[in-house]
């Protein structure tokens, strides 16, 4: 009692299907499938986003220090050919 059983939730589908029809259905199915795809496609970039965010603000001093060496690099070059 107060519980919905399989029958009745086969009856509430069998008028939702005569109501809006297999093809209406079809399209729903399809576009809810895809709105689904995209916010999953959209969770797992911002999760990219954040964890690249992350790992700049773990490793400041050791950008600055390859920034400087990179920087340093040229020098020596132009001072190994004096």
């Amino acid at each position: 009692m107060g519980g919905i059983s399989i029958w009745q939730l086969l009856i509430v589908f069998a008028i939702i299907v005569l109501l809006f029809g297999t093809k209406k259905l079809r399209t729903l199915g399809s576009d809810l499938g895809s709105a689904v795809k995209g916010f999953k496609k959209a969770v797992t970039d911002e999760k990219a986003d954040e964890q690249s965010a992350e790992q700049d603000a773990d490793f400041p001093q050791q950008k600055m220090e390859n920034k400087a060496e990179s920087q340093s690099a040229p020098q020596a070059d132009k001072q190994q050919q004096k």
